[in-house]
């Protein structure tokens, strides 16, 4: 018997990295899914983004699990596309208990992280597009009227922007610290506004995780050309970067009943790097 069994999840950057995590382990669970991704290049992104190849296999990783799951190429930045997809999502599996909202970019590398566009596609994927994700979900939600839990990714530097080098720091680079503070005020009035209706809403904040978003060509001849960047992200413990599946379990307990009288928090899971 699962942690999840009978439940909904949608998950946004569902295709790879640590939405593929989430989905496969609340699949494990017992959860099934609505699984969400952009699969196609943004063009301030430097690095190779996720394809429908990798969503497809996300679908088979959940169906692995003998889990239900309904797909979706969408942008977050869409409104009126996520408000489809949850519906779809909601007339194939039946009902909805957790949103993740997770999909993300990493803006901060490259000619195209100094232009107006690398600020604005930060925030508009990392801060409106948790925002639409969010708020194509609560009507469902409340229509329920059965609970529920809605976890953000953040990030460590949506807590603190520590050594920060004008050889770093860029307009995709200040975009993302933005988007990932502002997430935070938006978690915190969300887990005030629907605490009466025993909605949950936290924020996870990674430290550097093993996913293409940072495990990539582009960004290893970064952080070679700038080591400044690298020591900005020096965790307590010594470690290397995290596991996708540190942070699905940190989404887990914070939707499973484990979890049940957690809200309005920030979670690290950095080994420490918000405190060093």
């Amino acid at each position: 018997m699962g942690k999840l069994d009978g439940k909904v999840a949608l998950i946004t950057g569902a295709a790879r990295g640590q939405g593929r995590s989430h989905a496969e382990l609340f699949a494990q669970e017992g959860a099934d899914i609505i699984a969400v991704d952009l699969c196609a290049q943004v063009d301030t992104v430097a690095y190779p983004m996720a394809t429908p190849d990798d969503l497809e296999q996300t679908v088979k990783l959940v169906e692995k699990h003998g889990r239900r799951i309904v797909a979706r190429q969408a942008d977050v930045r869409d409104f009126e596309a996520m408000k489809r997809v949850v519906a779809e999502g909601v007339a194939e599996l039946g009902r909805l208990d957790f949103v993740l909202a997770n999909a993300g970019i990493m803006p901060i590398i490259g000619d195209a992280a100094h232009t107006m566009a690398a600020w604005h596609d930060a925030i508009d994927i990392m801060l409106t597009g948790v925002f639409n994700t969010v708020e194509a979900a609560i009507p469902t939600l409340l229509e329920q009227d059965q609970g529920g839990a809605i976890v953000i990714t953040s990030s460590s530097a949506g807590l603190k922007v520590g050594g920060a080098r004008l050889s770093t720091v860029n307009r995709g680079s200040l975009g993302y610290a933005a988007a990932k503070h502002g997430v935070v005020g938006l978690m915190r009035a969300w887990a005030n506004a629907l605490a009466e209706r025993n909605i949950r809403v936290n924020t996870v904040h990674p430290t550097g995780v093993n996913s293409p978003m940072v495990v990539n060509e582009q960004f290893a001849r970064y952080t070679t050309e700038h080591p400044e960047f690298g020591q900005t992200m020096q965790n307590l413990p010594p470690s290397p970067l995290v596991e996708p599946i540190d942070i699905s379990r940190a989404m887990l307990y914070l939707c499973s009943e484990d979890g049940r009288y957690v809200t309005g928090i920030t979670l690290s899971v950095d080994a420490g790097l918000v405190v060093g």
